[in-house]
Formats: C-alpha cells, structure tokens, sequence
C-alpha cells in the first residue's frame, strides 16, 4: 500500500476529520501510486491518518476511512449498510414491492442514497429513482470501485433495487486515464415514473441534468405549495418543472415555466399533463432566462429562481455573484407587492454569506422593502459532514417584497 506523508503542520485538518488532502500539505509519496488507487495518509511523524483514493489534482487524497482498516467487500457493504439506515430513519425505504410497479406504496420513492462527504463517500454521488440507483463519480477512485459498489448496493438494498445506472462520463477529470461511458451497470431500463410527496414525476437519467431531478430541492418544492393558494406564479430555470407542479397542487391561478432547454420544457410540460391532465392554467416558454427576467412588469405574485450552478470553481466566482445579483434585482424589481420570491444557489463554491450579499445588495438597489421568510437549504438525505461544512452547497431565501 502506497503511503502519503504529510508536511509538518499540515496535518491538522485530517485529525479533525476533515475528508480532503491537498496537494500542497504533501511532503512526499511512498510506493508506486496510479489515479484511484487506495493510500494510506501519516503525519510527518508516521501516524496513521486515513485511507482514502488517490488523484492527481488540487485535492489529491479524498478519505474514506479513519481507521486502519481493509478496504473490502466488508467495507463497502458496511458504507452502503449505513447510509441505507439513515435514510431509514427518515423514512424513505420503507415503500412496499408494489411500488416497483408505480403501484400503492409510499408517498415518497425518489431519494439521495449516497450524498459523498455527507456519507463518508467523498467523491461518490447515488440516487435512488423507484428501483433504479443512478451513480455518478465525481473521483477516479470510485469510478474504479463501481463493480464492488454495485455488488453493495444489491447486497444491501435487495430486491428493491432493479438497476443501477452509471452516469460519470460528465463528473469525472477529462484528462484521467479511463475511457467512462454512460450506461447500465446492472439491470436494464425500467420504470421511469417516481412519486415524491405523492406528487409524480417521469425522469431522464440518460439526458437529464445531474442525476435526472433536484431530489434536492424537495422540502422546498413542498413549501412553495404552501404559498400558491390563488397566485400567480413564475418558475424560472424550471428543468422538469418540480416547482410548478408544486405551485399547481397548492392551488395557483396560473404558473409560467420558463427554461432555455427545449427538452427540459417537453418534459417540464409532460410532468403538468401526468399530475393534472391538460389545464389552462400552465403555460411555459422555451427562452433565455435572463431575457424573460426583464419582460415581466408585476405579472407575478410568486417567482422562484433556481438556476444551474454559477460558479463551479473558485476563478468563476465573482461573475457567478454578479449574475445572482443580476436576476434577483430583476426579480425583487418587477414582482408584485406582497409578493413571495424564492431565490436558492446550488454553487458550492458561492458561500451562504456571499450568497445573501449578492441577494442583499440586489434588493437595496430595487428600493423595496424586503423581509427574509425562510432560511432554506438541503433535505436530510443529503446530510452535510460536520467537519466538512462545504458540503452544505444548496443555500435558499424566501424573501416577501412589499
């Protein structure tokens, strides 16, 4: 086992558990090492640190274990086993068999099963869509470890899983040496309809953004329906149209969908059909966002903005908190009085402070009056490592303007 010595000094971060060894604390390397390969992690005095995956990069080791263990079969059973009862307690795997066949069962069958860092997985994301689990590595080291993780999954979760999809081909480095495509680990394609809060949902792991849906923002979804009672609503970057089938359930007056995607719009518009039928009260528009954003002169009593992530690295920073102080001043500008904004970023890498500045400042420059209602962020399956607070990346305002 190749061993990674740390620099004097630069230990401290991995004894209080934080996940993530940066290139620069590395004093040398041991052994023979290639990407994904497991590493043992010491100090510059020979303690045991960790043991994680190897990659060439900024963040070189991203660890899985504290404890001098195997990295085995056994291991990994126990990591699913573990992230799998958590989602227990909160009650999501608790559906009934029938409910593989969109019948009866929970209200509830999509779910984050492995939330990375949040699950001591840094690195490995996996969702769960009515009996399929879609993985997606974000590190060459689980992308390496996908027969093992499958085999887990099946051990652990039974005849409730039916398939897992593969989709890293997007997430992994583009200059590590293997050759990822999208595709069916096991199993085959299947039911493609979930319910979430009773609520359904048809879903494109294939061509769809991340794993298909926001599962992340289903909590938030829920308390949009509380607010749409008789409103008008505008969901703007609305991908599959989550939060206007919300709106719609709450009993909105008319809800608009707006998103760049064409697909997205099919699909935001066979979402409406599959919870309601044809209605005349959706209608959505295939447009650039920020283009509609300037165009809708107090038409709206509740407006949501969701945008893709801005920022995906630290060197886009300051042009993804100019355009979240761009869309929401357009937004707190030109929405009714009395109205309801809300505004989320999914950016890691924009900080909740300069998330509200960026949204604080928007306001100011609107003149109005503005009040914070809700302070929003992710669900519980997708928990946050208490010594790894960057892992808390959704950040969300309910703002009511007068």
């Amino acid at each position: 086992m190749s061993k990674v010595i740390l620099k004097s000094g630069k230990d401290q971060s991995a004894k209080r558990f934080h996940p993530w060894i940066f290139s620069g604390a590395i004093k040398k390397i041991k052994g023979e090492v290639e990407e994904g390969d497991i590493v043992h992690v010491y100090d510059n005095q020979d303690n045991f640190l960790g043991a994680g995956h190897y990659q060439i990069g900024t963040i070189t080791v991203r660890i899985i274990t504290f404890q001098d263990e195997e990295i085995d079969e056994n291991f990994w059973n126990k990591k699913i086993e573990a992230a799998y009862n958590y989602r227990k307690n909160l009650g999501f795997t608790n559906f009934f068999p029938s409910l593989m066949e969109g019948q009866g069962g929970l209200d509830t069958n999509v779910f984050r099963l492995i939330n990375a860092e949040g699950d001591g997985m840094p690195g490995l994301i996996i969702d769960f869509y009515n009996g399929t689990a879609v993985m997606q590595s974000h590190s060459v080291g689980f992308f390496k470890s996908r027969d093992a993780i499958a085999k887990s999954l099946k051990q652990v979760l039974g005849d409730k899983l039916k398939a897992v999809y593969d989709k890293s081909k997007a997430t992994l480095p583009a200059k590590a040496p293997i050759n990822p495509e999208d595709g069916y680990f096991m199993g085959e394609s299947h039911e493609r309809i979930v319910s979430e809060n009773g609520l359904k949902f048809k879903i494109n792991w294939e061509e769809g953004q991340k794993t298909g849906f926001f599962i992340d923002q289903r909590e938030n979804r829920k308390l949009l329906g509380k607010y749409s009672s008789g409103k008008t609503v505008l969901n703007m970057f609305g991908y599959t149209g989550g939060f206007s089938v919300y709106a719609l359930q709450g009993g909105a007056e008319l809800v608009h969908s707006v998103d760049s995607s064409k697909k997205a719009i099919e699909l935001t518009n066979e979402n409406i059909e599959l919870n309601f039928g044809k209605t005349d009260k959706h209608a959505s528009f295939a447009v650039d966002a920020f283009e509609y954003l300037q165009t809708i002169d107090n038409k709206y009593d509740v407006i949501i903005l969701d945008p893709p992530a801005f920022a995906k690295h630290q060197d886009a920073l300051h042009n993804a908190l100019q355009g979240y102080k761009k869309i929401n001043y357009s937004a707190i500008s030109q929405i009714k009085k009395g109205g309801i904004l809300f505004t989320f970023s999914c950016s890691q890498a924009v900080s909740t402070d300069a998330f509200r500045k960026a949204v604080f400042s928007a306001a100011a420059m609107s003149g109005r009056h503005v009040r914070i209602m809700h302070q929003l962020t992710q669900p519980a399956d997708h928990p946050v490592n208490i010594y790894h607070p960057e892992g808390e990346y959704l950040k969300g305002l309910v703002l009511f303007v007068e």
